[in-house]
C-alpha cells in the first residue's frame, strides 16, 4: 500500500484494521492478529496522534520518526488478546517485525519514554522503538566475553510459559534487570569443576590428573578487575577465571569408589574442628506461604540428594514431592507441580560446598547469596535461574563462614560505636549531643541472629520465579518451593555467636 492511500486517525477503525492487516508478518494466525490490532486501535482511538504515529510506522516500515505509541501497563504487565497472555510490546513487535521473536530479546530504543523495562504506567507498543539483541543464528554456547568486574550469568525478565519454550538467554547484562540466567554448557561429557575446585576421581584417574595454580584476588573486593572468558553461563566446563574461592575441603570419599584430587595450592584443613552434623541439610517445601508435609532431613552419609515430583514413599536420598497433600491447594498450584517432573539434585562436596543440577525440564529459580557475590550483585538481589541439565554451584562454606564473622563483628562493633554515641562520646561535625552518628549506626547495630541465618539457608522454586520483574515479589507468591537448611554452615553460626555474641542495640532514648 502507498504512503499516499494511508489511512490516517480520522478514518473508521475498520479501515485502519484493514490497512495494519496487510503490514502483519504471518507469524500469528489471522484472527489473533486481528483481534490484536482491533483491540490497539480502539485503544489509540482518542489518543489520534499517537494512532497516526503508529500508523506511520507500520505503514512506512519505521522509514520515518514516529512517536510513542502507548497503551496503559496491567497490573502483571501483560496483555491477554484471544485467550492469551504476553507482554504488549513483545506481541505487536511480533506481528508487524519478528515473527519467530523470543520474549527477552527486545531492547528499547533511546528515544522511547514509555519502554516496557522503564515500569511507567502506560507502555510504549510502537514496534520500531525497540531493537532486536540476539539474533535466532547466535550460538550462545560459544560466547566469549571480556568484562572488568566478575559477572555470571546473563541478566534476563522472562521466566517459562505453560503454553510456549523457555526464553534464550538476553545479551543485555543492565543491572535493572533482576534475574540472573543460568542456561547448561552445550558440551558433552559429566560435569567439572569451576574455580579451581578440588573434584573427585576415580583411584585409576587420580593419578593422572592435572593440577594448576590460579591469581587470588581478595574476596572482599568489590572493583577487583579480571579478564575472562567464558561459556555463556556458570556451568560445568567453563573455563577457570581468577577469583578469590579456590579451594574447598573435600568429601570424605566412599570406601572403593573415589578418591580426593587436590590443586598445587595445598589441602585446606577444616574450618572447625567440630564433628559433623548427622545430616548435612533438612528440606522443607512450600505452596506459596504454607508449609506442606514434615521437614526432610538428609544423613551426612550421603551427600546427594533428589527432589522430584514424584510419589515414592521411601526417603533416604529422595524427597519425592507429589506424595504430599494440602486440602488449600489451588488448581494453579497443581499445574505447577505437574512440570517439576525429576526435579533437582542437592550434592554437598567438601566440608559444606553445595551444588544443584536441574533435573527437570523446566528452569529452577533459586535465591543463593553465594551466586550474588559471584555476579557482582547485593545479598538478596537477584533470583539466579537455572536451566534444565545445568550444574553449578550455589553455596560455598568458606564464603558463608567469612561473612557471618564479618557481620557479626560489624554488629557488635556497631552497637558499641552507638552506645558511646548516645553518650555523647563521638563528637563529629554533623552531631548533636552524639544523636546523628547513633542514628547512622542504628542499622549495622540491629544486625540480629535471623539476619546470619539467612547465610545459611537456601531457597529454591520449581518452573516459577519471583522478584521485581515477576507478578510474584516474593518467593512465598510461588506455587511450589522449598527451604534448605545447611547443617555445617548453622553449626558454624553457633561457633561464630558464642565466641562473637551480638549484643542487642541500645535503645535511642
Amino acid at each position: 500500500m502507498s504512503i499516499t492511500n494511508t489511512p490516517s486517525s480520522n478514518d473508521a477503525c475498520l479501515s485502519i484494521v484493514h490497512s495494519l492487516m496487510c503490514h502483519r508478518q504471518g507469524g500469528e494466525s489471522e484472527t489473533f492478529a486481528k483481534r490484536a490490532i482491533e483491540s490497539l486501535v480502539k485503544k489509540l482511538k482518542e489518543k489520534k496522534d499517537e494512532l497516526d504515529s503508529l500508523i506511520t510506522a507500520i505503514t512506512t516500515n519505521g522509514a520515518h520518526p514516529s512517536k510513542c505509541v502507548t497503551i496503559g501497563r496491567t497490573l502483571d504487565g501483560r496483555l491477554q488478546v484471544a485467550g492469551r497472555k504476553g507482554f504488549p510490546h513483545v506481541i505487536y513487535t511480533r506481528l508487524w517485525r519478528w515473527p519467530d521473536l523470543h520474549k527477552n530479546e527486545l531492547k528499547h530504543v533511546k528515544y522511547c519514554q514509555f519502554a516496557f523495562d522503564l515500569k511507567c504506567d502506560s507502555v510504549c507498543v510502537n514496534p520500531y522503538h525497540y531493537d532486536r539483541v540476539v539474533s535466532p543464528g547466535i550460538d550462545l554456547s560459544s560466547l566469549q566475553l571480556t568484562s572488568s568486574a566478575p559477572s555470571l550469568g546473563l541478566m534476563v525478565k522472562d521466566e517459562f510459559d505453560f503454553d510456549g519454550q523457555a526464553p534464550l538467554p538476553t545479551m543485555d547484562g543492565g543491572h535493572s534487570l533482576q534475574t540472573i540466567q543460568h542456561p547448561p554448557s552445550s558440551r558433552g561429557g559429566p560435569p567439572s569443576e569451576p574455580f579451581g575446585t578440588p573434584g573427585l576421581l576415580s583411584p585409576s584417574d587420580a593419578s593422572t590428573a592435572s593440577t594448576s595454580a590460579f591469581p587470588s584476588i581478595s574476596v572482599g573486593s568489590g572493583n577487583a578487575t579480571s579478564t575472562w572468558t567464558r561459556n555463556s553461563s556458570f556451568t560445568p566446563n567453563m573455563p577457570h577465571h581468577q577469583n578469590g574461592h579456590l579451594q574447598h575441603h573435600p568429601p570424605m570419599p566412599p570406601p572403593g569408589h573415589y578418591w580426593p584430587v587436590h590443586n598445587e595450592l595445598g589441602f585446606q584443613p577444616p574450618i572447625s574442628n567440630h564433628p559433623a552434623p548427622d545430616y548435612w541439610c533438612s528440606i522443607a517445601y512450600f505452596e506459596m506461604d504454607v508449609q506442606v508435609g514434615e521437614t526432610f532431613k538428609v544423613p551426612s552419609t550421603g551427600p546427594v540428594v533428589t527432589v522430584d515430583g514424584y510419589v515414592d514413599p521411601s526417603g533416604g536420598d529422595r524427597f519425592c514431592l507429589g506424595q504430599l497433600s494440602n486440602v488449600h491447594r489451588t488448581e494453579a498450584i497443581e499445574r505447577a507441580r505437574l512440570h517439576i517432573g525429576k526435579g533437582i539434585q542437592l550434592e554437598g562436596k567438601g566440608e559444606g560446598d553445595v551444588w544443584v543440577r536441574c533435573l527437570s525440564d523446566h528452569a529452577v529459580f533459586v535465591q543463593s547469596y553465594y551466586l550474588d557475590r559471584e555476579a557482582g550483585r547485593a545479598p538478596g538481589d537477584a533470583v539466579h535461574k537455572i536451566y534444565p541439565s545445568a550444574y553449578i554451584k550455589v553455596f560455598d562454606l568458606r564464603q558463608c563462614h567469612r561473612q557471618m564473622q564479618q557481620q557479626a563483628a560489624t554488629a557488635q562493633a556497631a552497637a558499641a560505636a552507638q552506645a558511646a554515641a548516645v553518650a555523647g562520646n563521638i563528637p563529629g561535625p554533623g552531631s548533636v549531643g552524639g544523636i546523628a552518628p547513633a542514628i547512622s549506626l542504628s542499622a549495622a547495630a540491629g544486625i540480629g541472629v535471623d539476619d546470619l541465618r539467612r547465610l545459611c539457608i537456601l531457597r529454591m522454586s520449581f518452573v516459577k520465579g519471583w522478584g521485581p520483574d515477576y507478578p510474584r515479589t516474593s518467593i512465598k507468591e510461588t506455587p511450589c518451593w522449598i527451604e534448605i537448611h545447611l547443617h555445617r554452615a548453622l553449626q558454624l553460626l553457633d561457633e561464630v555467636l558464642h565466641t562473637m555474641p551480638i549484643g542487642d542495640p541500645q535503645p535511642l532514648d
